[in-house]
């Protein structure tokens, strides 16, 4: 059985409709006139869904028009009941258009977020369901979001090939015509106390919302939540001695990553009429005097760059196994988090996340352009990647811009310099729980967090710019590594805590490679040396709060990966580890 593609909100049957499509390109864009989407129509090619036609993995293998189709004779049968069918797509890049049995159902903007539709009215009676999809992609749309694809048509420096079309999982599920659409779990500052949220897909007059809390088998909380206007929200207090006594037992950290199981159903007359799976985990995050706190405490972050990119399927994460494997090979490494970069954390890459103890600092995909339609298409992906994460104990803070892409001139621009300020507000106001970051790198207007990037190979450097907080924030304000100003005049306040959120770079690999990194070494022990010295110089810096170290594996010609893109550690992995924790 393969894993649930929404672990947090999970119901006990749904159908499963990855695997083989019919597919095909339209580069001249003829499939809108001639009627594509019609139940008779056949395509030429398969496809392998849900790899991106780009990758081996998905049978075709090729860079594709900016217009491709898919189709699919799915078995789900029509309710004789109330009860719905919603579709639900992991994600579409870009533009996707949906029809089941020649009706048009749904259309959704953004390439990296997930999206359902309610199909019932378009099923057939006899349970064959046609299912077709179209997905736009321009291929040099520099103002789409887009992260680390490439818009030249061969990757070339630090970008890779273009995820076109459906790339995360494709299901179904059949639902009661009233049911729990949306969950979400809130920490709050005291031990034991969290928010919980429940939103009905329509309002159901005289239901409640019921909650059971499960720790280890045992059950450790119920309540009962009244229902208005389609919602309910309450602050839950979790009574238990050991709140008080031991808190960091039943407190999420990576060290011990608590997690608390949970059943949430929607009653009506004291009868269930939808019941969900879900879990959650307590554990509060903040800043203070230079540090990162985790419930309240300083804690020093050692975090991977993770691309999230296989050789054979590209941004599609290849099977359940690579991902719960890529979760534990971070931890094996010593590193307590990552910053999943350029692209949308996998649900089930984060529930491992939550279930091994890794923090996660999340990016989403940036546009290369400053635009309306650039910071249009940009705000509306956040808003539907907090609102699908937001319950996720691991992450721990939302990146809106990565260094200055998609706001080239945020140096001296004040229309870019607002966007940063509306995105990092927008953040804070969607989610007042997690640290926001402006953008990160260089540049800095606003954040929780100044983030460096900093791909020095010399420990002594590291030492003079961030051995005490004193100099880190003499660095901040009058440095430049990497010719870059780290804090633009219009920021305002005291320099907050600042971690250097790239650093190390240091490429070793056999392979023929196209582009270097920031720094290169010919063999195992050198390779080992230098970042056994790079990260013992950052570690023991004062004044940072913790690194990000680039990267955790190779990815095309980038190969300043610990690991090589078929995650082969380059060196004895108990070495690395050694080097990552510093003993």
């Amino acid at each position: 059985m393969r894993s649930h593609p929404r672990p947090q909100l999970t119901r006990a049957h749904w159908i499963d409709l990855d695997g083989t499509w019919q597919f095909a390109s339209d580069p001249d864009d003829h499939g809108l006139n001639d009627r594509w989407w019609e139940e008779d129509r056949e395509f030429d090619r398969t496809i392998i869904v849900p790899f991106p036609p780009e990758s081996p993995a998905s049978g075709v293998g090729e860079t594709t028009q900016r217009i491709v189709w898919y189709k699919k004779i799915a078995e789900i049968r029509r309710p004789t009941t109330t009860d719905r069918v919603v579709l639900h797509f992991g994600a579409v890049d870009y533009q996707a258009d949906v029809w089941v049995n020649g009706e048009h159902v749904t259309t959704h903007l953004g390439g990296h977020t997930s999206f359902s539709v309610d199909i019932t009215t378009a099923l057939s009676e006899d349970g064959q369901q046609a299912i077709v999809v179209r997905a736009l992609d321009e291929p040099d749309a520099l103002d789409q979001p887009r992260g680390k694809q490439d818009w030249e048509s061969e990757p070339h420096t630090i970008w890779y090939r273009r995820t076109t079309g459906i790339w995360r999982q494709v299901w179904a599920e059949i639902v009661p015509a009233t049911h729990i659409a949306r969950l979400r779990w809130t920490s709050l500052t005291k031990p034991g106390q969290l928010r919980v949220e429940a939103f009905l897909n329509r309002p159901l007059p005289g239901s409640a919302i019921t909650i059971s809390i499960w720790l280890d088998g045992d059950l450790f909380h119920e309540a009962r939540l009244s229902v208005s206007g389609g919602e309910a929200s309450a602050i839950l207090d979790l009574r238990d001695a050991r709140f008080d006594s031991e808190p960091d037992r039943l407190q999420w950290t990576p060290e011990r990553p608590t997690l608390f199981d949970a059943r949430v159903s929607l009653e009506v007359d004291g009868t269930s009429i939808d019941s969900i799976g879900s879990y959650f985990g307590l554990r509060t995050v903040g800043t203070s005097a230079g540090h990162f706190l985790l419930n309240e405490r300083p804690y020093f972050l050692r975090l991977a760059l993770e691309q999230a990119y296989w050789p054979q399927s590209h941004l599609a994460a290849p099977s359940d196994e690579a991902i719960r494997r890529e979760a534990e090979l971070i931890k094996e490494l010593g590193f307590n988090g990552i910053r999943m970069h350029q692209t949308v954390s996998d649900p089930r890459f984060l529930f491992e996340c939550d279930r091994l103890g890794l923090v996660v600092w999340a990016d989403a995909p940036a546009a290369y352009r400053f635009s309306d339609t650039a910071l249009r298409r940009t705000l509306s992906e956040w808003m539907d990647i907090v609102q699908r994460d937001a319950s996720h104990p691991s992450v721990i803070a939302w990146v809106a811009f990565n260094e200055s892409w998609g706001v080239p001139d945020v140096a001296t621009s004040t229309e870019q310099q607002n966007a940063v300020l509306a995105a990092h507000h927008l953040l804070k106001a969607l989610d007042p729980s997690r640290l926001v970051i402006g953008n990160d790198g260089w540049e800095y207007v606003a954040g929780d967090v100044l983030g460096v990037h900093d791909y020095t190979q010399s420990p002594a450097t590291v030492d003079e710019r961030y051995g005490t907080r004193e100099r880190a924030v003499l660095t901040v304000l009058e440095g430049r590594p990497g010719a870059r100003t780290l804090r633009v005049d219009t920021a305002e306040g005291p320099v907050p805590p600042i971690v250097l959120s790239e650093f190390g770079g240091t490429s070793f690999s056999s392979r023929e490679a196209t582009w270097n990194g920031y720094g290169t070494v010919c063999d195992v022990e050198q390779f080992v040396d230098r970042v056994e010295k790079l990260v013992a110089s950052v570690a023991r810096a004062g004044g940072l709060a913790g690194f990000c170290y680039t990267q955790l594996t190779d990815t095309m010609q980038e190969r300043n990966g610990l690991l090589d893109e078929d995650r082969q550690p380059k060196a004895p992995i108990e070495r690395l580890r050694s080097a990552i924790l510093g003993s």
